[in-house]
């Protein structure tokens, strides 16, 4: 029982620490956005933007926060149990220079076929749209080699239980976004899209060489030497190929939701809206369920290697239910007060009353998936760290298709209906598909999760979520948010509203007597104790 305490505190500790400087990040990234919505609102150019930086961001995604990550992990952390140093160092200096090797062409190939990129993901799209995001396009690619090496960075030092330096890189990028949307830099450019663009690029150059002195400081001598025979890189690369699809559903989602974003019946500003529709989604990923996800992957990967799957299990267990108990009442908010969110954040500049009704619709439908996005991201690790990808490669498979088929029958059947909030809807749908069918395999290959458990938590937390969206929609109603037109009394009426469901929120939870309450404060704040979650549950 010691030991699991110490495994959750561990885990919180390190999610705790990901999440302060993910949520510093993530205010950034509103600002970055902001910017973003008020130098180009939801026209053609923005559209234009989006779809160029979709393309390396998704790139980014799947490196930075997915495949990498996941399939370097399980084999550096098997080479640091069971070889010396020196087979260790070696080893991650060549995937890295092979790595960056093969990101390098993948630049390349990148810019020089930006047009055939940028006409496949916007195949119905408008001709203006696709010329202006060709050129943006070019101005962004590079910034693939970079992210990947930073992911790389990223992945070494999280291994050595490094959580803070490589969660506070994409706190550069947003930084080089915001100085780059200045009038005093853009009007340099040839238009404020160009200038963000270079932003871009600069801001992943910084995210790389901020994490290269940690490195050189545990062990890492960059000594170059490629190799595509080496065990170790085939190991990875064996992970690491299919998991692009595997852990990456969500971002190969939104690339299939990018193509139907850009059909020509859908409204002008579509694709921008379901990307800020995405953004204030993540605000909830990034602040929690990323962070544990982050900390929990390293160490189900060495509770896979040291063969205890009991532990494991109950680390999954664990990080499933406290990321439950912040993403679906997040969720249950974001359906309700979706127009006030838009409208506070975003409506501002060239971003006017239209664009936030346009928007609102994406998140509605977006907001509805945010549960099995976040979940996920824990399971597929849970793969992950046995070395399994192929598991997650072909439930992958079988949701990318289920999402191309709702995305058809939502835009040709539908449109009249939810009009450019069918990507996001086929998106969500997609991801609960996905998720189920994980949880249902790893249970019968692994035996007893502990599925009443689950249960009992989520259906807890279902009631406190639902009474405080009872609460969200009475106080909206009765404030007569719409008519405030002053932005400081429409910005004090929302403060109040998201503080004050929260506190119901925490207090029903307390009232209902919660494990995920006792665990977080519990484990956090004390140094030692009983085990608040396991109060009588069975397996």
């Amino acid at each position: 029982m010691t030991e699991t305490i110490t495994h959750k505190r561990q885990i919180l500790k390190s999610a705790s620490i990901i999440t302060i400087i993910t949520l510093v990040s993530r205010i950034l990234g509103y600002v970055r956005d902001e910017r973003l919505t008020l130098l180009l609102g939801t026209t053609g150019i923005a559209d234009s933007f989006v779809l160029a930086y979709r393309i390396p961001n998704i790139l980014r995604r799947l490196v930075g926060e997915g495949s990498m990550t996941a399939s370097f992990i399980p084999v550096f952390t098997d080479y640091m149990r069971n070889r010396s140093k020196e087979e260790t160092w070696a080893f991650a200096n060549r995937l890295f220079w092979t790595f960056c090797v093969i990101l390098a062409a993948l630049t390349v190939l990148g810019v020089i076929f930006s047009p055939l990129f940028v006409r496949f993901f916007s195949m119905f799209g408008k001709n203006q749209v696709q010329v202006e995001a060709i050129y943006l396009n070019r101005l962004m690619f590079p910034y693939i080699l970079f992210i990947g090496m930073a992911a790389m960075a990223m992945a070494i030092l999280n291994c050595f239980h490094v959580f803070g330096l490589p969660a506070a890189t994409p706190i550069l990028l947003n930084i080089s976004f915001i100085v780059f949307s200045a009038a005093i830099v853009w009007r340099h450019f040839s238009s404020p899209a160009a200038a963000l663009a270079v932003g871009v690029l600069v801001g992943g150059i910084f995210q790389f060489f901020l994490q290269v002195p940690q490195l050189v400081k545990r062990g890492m001598n960059f000594q170059f030497s490629v190799s595509f025979s080496d065990p170790g890189v085939r190991r990875v690369a064996r992970l690491m190929v299919p998991g692009f699809i595997g852990i990456g559903i969500a971002q190969i989602n939104l690339l299939v939701d990018t193509i139907f974003a850009n059909a020509k019946v859908m409204p002008e500003g579509s694709l921008v809206s379901l990307y800020v529709a995405d953004r204030v989604t993540e605000l909830v990923l990034g602040g929690y369920a990323i962070a544990v996800a982050t900390a929990i992957l390293p160490m189900m990967s060495h509770q896979a290697s040291a063969g205890d799957y009991e532990g494991m299990k109950k680390t999954f267990l664990f990080s499933l239910r406290i990321v439950s108990f912040i993403t679906i009442p997040a969720a249950v908010g974001l359906v309700i007060l979706r127009e006030p969110i838009v409208q506070v954040l975003f409506q501002h500049g060239r971003f006017v009353a239209e664009s936030t009704r346009l928007t609102a619709r994406a998140l509605l439908y977006y907001s509805m998936g945010l549960p099995a996005f976040a979940a996920v991201k824990l399971i597929v690790p849970a793969f992950y760290s046995t070395q399994d990808t192929r598991t997650p490669v072909r439930v992958a498979v079988f949701s990318m298709i289920a999402n191309i088929a709702l995305n058809f029958i939502f835009l040709f059947y539908f449109f009249a209906k939810l009009k450019n909030g069918g990507p996001a809807l086929a998106s969500a749908l997609a991801g609960y598909f996905n998720v189920f069918a994980l949880f249902v395999i790893f249970r019968l290959r692994f035996g007893r999760l502990g599925t009443r458990e689950i249960a009992t938590s989520l259906s807890k937390i279902a009631v406190c979520a639902t009474a405080m969206g009872v609460f969200c929609w009475g106080a909206l109603r009765y404030s007569q948010f719409d008519s405030i037109e002053r932005f400081l009394p429409r910005l004090l009426v929302f403060i109040a509203l998201i503080g004050s469901a929260t506190l119901i929120y925490l207090g029903i939870a307390w009232a209902l007597g919660c494990d995920e309450i006792g665990e977080v404060y519990g484990i956090a704040f004390r140094a030692a104790g009983p085990d608040p979650g396991k109060r009588g549950a069975s397996g």
